[in-house]
């Protein structure tokens, strides 16, 4: 099912890729501002938002990992 173009409106700041005004919504990169939206279709471009959105990705898990770990010793103590 192909994605509409995201509008500033419909993106939520949670969906941006670290704050920024960039999405990806299906299998596309979009660039989106109050006056519009623009598919990004640079290959390059797109992969280092891909890489990047994976780091972020994996960083989250990392952190998410360390908090359930915190927090289980904590419990663990009398």
């Amino acid at each position: 099912m192909p994605h509409p173009a995201p509008t500033w409106a419909s993106v939520y700041r949670s969906e941006r890729l670290a704050g920024a005004p960039v999405v990806k919504r299906g299998a596309h990169w979009w660039l989106v501002s109050p006056s519009g939206s623009l598919l990004a279709a640079d290959p390059a471009f797109t992969d280092e938002l891909q890489r990047l959105a994976t780091a972020f990705a994996s960083a989250d898990r990392a952190v998410a990992e360390i908090h359930a770990q915190s927090q289980h010793a904590r419990k663990a103590q009398p």
